[in-house]
């Protein structure tokens, strides 16, 4: 939840525990070390809560240990401050941090020094720098704070909420968590297929992904609300949505459901109440056509908890996809490894522009993860498809094969017309 000015100023903020920790660490400067990761360069896509949570708790470990401290800022950026004798472990956790930001083009511009990712430190030395850089950083949350206060001016308020939409507060939340309860979803409910693909560019169904639009959501509900606007509450709401998909998929009668189907859960939700409750409404043979998709930034936030969750739903019988994943982060996903049983790739156009030896990488992971265990998502035109087939990919979903379905259901309907025609 986004502070108020005044709770700021109760609350010292990350950056001035920062200033006061650095003060403090002047005589204990000695075999200290520390690392800046400027997540605040990265798109605003990549800078989403659920993203920076997932960087935050990879040094967790470490600060367990009483290693070191970590610092998350205002503008997103984490500042490390550890022992010497850690260096080797903190190098190996910026670097897998680095690897799952890859498809940045911060990082995509930089080539493998990670110089605009990471900024390191010896602090007995370089003390003085250290604390010039913490004191910036002061002097620009406090002229933060003093924007923020200045928007609540009324006319600011309300200008941002025309350009913008009222934003996600508490309240706005409390209000959309009600208006779920008592509405039917059902007609918001979104179907969107997974296919082979013939030489002749013939689909046939795999199975198909159930999701409820948030676009459509917002626009029904609370039409003028971005539900974006604090990540923190949308990724609580996005767990009141998944309980609403499990309600629904309790009630055969609120959708229509027909072959094996995919849909989206936080891994929260496979360990809560709510789940269990589900799993015992439903009978075995239908666990065995459900899958289910976990975000790979979900998986990066806490991955006991993914391992644990990701046994229990497969020895109910249910199969597990990985979804989110890019050509960037594939080779960390080893699907073997993470127990999983598919893998959602996302296409992008600047796979056509690859280096010559990325195809060949990410061939040989399609290969290792199996045959009909990768699939090609977002795929938007032939080029993907094309490029797809050439990695060894034969599962497609986006929105050129469903133009592929509604095509050949049109060729399918005039056949059936012409032999009515023929019969007459």
């Amino acid at each position: 939840m986004a502070r108020s000015p005044e709770s700021q100023r109760l609350v010292p903020s990350q950056e001035h525990l920062l200033l006061d920790y650095v003060h403090r660490l002047e005589k204990h400067k000695q075999d200290r070390r520390a690392v800046h990761i400027h997540l605040s360069q990265l798109k605003a896509f990549h800078r989403r809560e659920q993203h920076v949570r997932a960087a935050a708790n990879s040094f967790e470990p470490l600060v367990k240990a009483l290693q070191g401290q970590l610092f998350v800022l205002q503008n997103s950026d984490l500042v490390f401050i550890y022992k010497a004798e850690v260096h080797p472990q903190t190098e190996t956790i910026v670097q897998r941090v680095r690897f799952l930001f890859s498809d940045d083009p911060l990082l995509a511009d930089e080539g493998d020094e990670g110089g605009g990712f990471a900024t390191w430190y010896d602090v007995e030395k370089e003390f003085d720098r250290i604390l010039q850089l913490v004191q910036g950083l002061v002097r620009v949350d406090r002229r933060q704070i003093a924007r923020e206060g200045a928007r609540m001016d009324t006319r600011a308020a309300l200008k941002a909420r025309q350009e913008k939409g009222e934003p996600l507060t508490p309240e706005v939340l409390g209000r959309v968590e009600a208006a779920l309860e008592r509405a039917d979803l059902s007609n918001l409910v979104r179907r969107q297929f997974v296919c082979s693909l013939s030489a002749n560019m013939v689909p046939e169904p795999v199975f198909s992904e159930l999701f409820i639009s948030v676009g459509d959501l917002r626009e029904t509900l609370l039409p003028g609300v971005n539900l974006m606007s604090n990540r923190w509450l949308f990724q609580h709401l996005t767990r009141t949505l998944d309980l609403r998909m499990l309600a629904m998929l309790s009630k055969t009668d609120h959708i229509t459901i027909s072959g094996d189907i995919s849909f989206n859960l936080n891994v929260s939700t496979l360990l809560s109440q709510e789940f269990l409750t589900f799993d015992d409404n439903i009978t075995a043979r239908r666990r065995g056509s459900m899958i289910i998709e976990l975000q790979h930034v979900d998986i990066f936030a806490d991955l006991g908890a993914y391992l644990f969750a990701r046994e229990f739903v497969q020895e109910k019988g249910y199969r597990v996809c990985l979804d989110g994943v890019t050509h960037h982060t594939l080779a960390m996903f080893d699907r073997e490894e993470l127990g999983a049983d598919l893998i959602k790739l996302l296409w992008h156009p600047e796979f056509a522009h690859l280096s010559e030896e990325a195809p060949e990488t990410i061939r040989t992971i399609v290969r290792r993860a199996g045959e009909g265990r990768v699939v090609l998502c977002r795929v938007d035109n032939r080029q993907a498809v094309d490029f797809g087939r050439a990695m060894g990919i034969g599962l497609f979903q986006g929105r050129h094969v469903e133009n592929l379905i509604a095509e050949d259901n049109r060729r399918r309907e005039l056949l059936r017309l012409k032999r009515r025609i023929e019969r007459g």
